[in-house]
């Protein structure tokens, strides 16, 4: 591929990226409008990239290079998929990942009010190789040697590299030294008390605590400090189990312990779920510190007095997963990887790229901006084999929907783009945005909005 091919390419990169970043939810959200972006006739479907990969062919395109992506959620397969896609023929991609398939924490919540089985949030790896032909590897890396650029896995095989891109996600903390809440430290305490902040067995079972409350239970929620996983999505289940409650366990409630001083995300539609549509039922104090959790007595310890529960949902605080710590990359605080964020490339060993919630940036760590992340990454890869530098102007969205009841939703969106003059990816003025209220209509489209970012993700 020549300069001018190459050129064209990221123009066309730079489009799909910048209409994901204006207007990603495209016809769903028309209120919106598109901003500076463009405005493609079939909506979120082109803001997601599905005009451009549905059905396409991996050609040749004179670039070519060796690239081991570890993690297959929505950071790791966007990239895995991209790079063939936009590197083409000669480069050369092996995904590796621990389990058969992914569990979308999107939408996980309402497993918890039956709503959704885990299966129906259950995606495989299959068009990723089929269709794009990455190597797929079921394995889990052990061990990272950036000087000579391969990886140890589990089973003591090795994979040589010319760029690696770590998407691992994150792991809890749960030492007291670390953060941690004291009182969960053991397999047995935390069996009892679920963070189900990981979609899969957890969630399924704390949808069975849930279940098995008594009319006039106590269900409790504690959210870490920021940054976490998800910002609305401790406040949506909040509301979700709050709304299950009131037709299923009359007269329980649901008390929500926020270690932030106020809510982070949706600050208008969470603070009128709690005070109007949830009113009696939901409790939210801001700004609570939690001393220990006995989970004998299922009693909180906490700066504004003692707790006792049928149900504790304790979401720990979280840091990036662990093939990105113990390689030494996590050089903030312990918790997250620097980057270069035109191209998420590790400022502490060449050649590792960290995206998704492991990466240590302003974004939020949420499944839309993994893909939105994902595709960045990529395209700077591609452009590094080809001897180019990244594009020196992303921009990405977050976006998503946030149920209110079983049945209604409201929604969330804010652009960031790249900021010469701190070198990061920052939020674009009054790109934050949410509905003005909650709807029937906003819960059918969040339905359209995840079946569409999944279905461009792995298909």
């Amino acid at each position: 591929m020549n300069a001018s091919d190459q050129d064209s390419m990221q123009r066309m990169r730079r489009r799909l990226l910048q209409a994901a970043g204006w207007g990603s939810l495209g016809a769903l959200l028309p209120a919106l409008g598109c901003g500076g972006g463009a405005t493609p006739d079939d909506g979120i479907s082109f803001a997601l990239g599905r005009s451009t990969s549905a059905g396409a062919a991996v050609t040749g395109t004179g670039v070519g290079g060796r690239v081991v992506v570890v993690g297959g959620g929505m950071a790791g397969v966007t990239a895995a998929k991209y790079l063939r896609l936009w590197g083409g023929t000669g480069v050369s991609v092996t995904l590796v990942e621990r389990t058969a398939s992914y569990t979308s924490n999107i939408m996980s919540n309402l497993v918890l009010t039956g709503q959704r089985s885990i299966g129906s949030l259950q995606y495989t790896y299959g068009n990723l190789v089929s269709r794009y032909g990455v190597n797929r590897v079921q394995g889990e890396v052990t061990a990272i040697d950036p000087v000579n650029r391969q990886v140890t896995l589990a089973s003591g095989s090795t994979l040589a590299y010319d760029r690696l891109v770590l998407a691992p996600g994150v792991v809890f903390t749960y030492e007291p030294a670390l953060g941690g809440i004291p009182g969960l430290e053991t397999a047995a305490a935390q069996a009892k008390v679920l963070h189900a902040w990981q979609a899969g067995a957890q969630t399924t079972a704390l949808r069975n605590q849930i279940t098995a409350m008594p009319n006039g239970g106590v269900f409790v929620l504690t959210i870490p400090a920021k940054p976490y996983r998800c910002p609305p999505g401790p406040y949506e289940r909040a509301c979700l189990v709050a709304d299950w409650l009131k037709k299923n366990r009359p007269g329980s409630k649901v008390i929500i312990l926020d270690a932030n001083p106020g809510i982070t995300a949706e600050v208008h539609s969470f603070t009128d779920a709690f005070m109007n549509v949830h009113a009696g039922v939901t409790e939210y104090h801001p700004g609570v510190a939690i001393s220990s959790i006995d989970t004998g007595t299922m009693t909180l310890e906490t700066s504004i007095g003692s707790i006792k529960a049928n149900v504790i949902n304790a979401i720990p605080p979280h840091r990036a997963g662990k093939v990105v710590t113990a390689a030494g990359l996590a050089d903030q605080g312990g918790r997250w990887a620097s980057v270069n964020q035109l191209s998420y490339e590790s400022k502490v060993a060449a050649g590792i790229h960290v995206i998704g919630d492991s990466a240590g940036t302003a974004q939020p760590k949420a499944g839309h901006i993994g893909n939105q992340l994902g595709k960045v990454c990529a395209d700077a890869i591609v452009r590094a084999f080809g001897g180019l530098p990244p594009d020196p102007a992303p921009v990405t969205n977050s976006a998503c929907y946030s149920p209110i009841t079983m049945d209604t939703a409201s929604w969330l969106t804010a652009v960031f783009a790249y900021d010469p003059a701190t070198l990061s990816m920052a939020a674009v003025p009054d790109s934050f945005r949410e509905a003005a209220s909650r709807s029937g209509d906003n819960f059918s489209k969040m339905n359209e909005w995840f079946s569409a970012l999944m279905s461009e993700t792995f298909s």
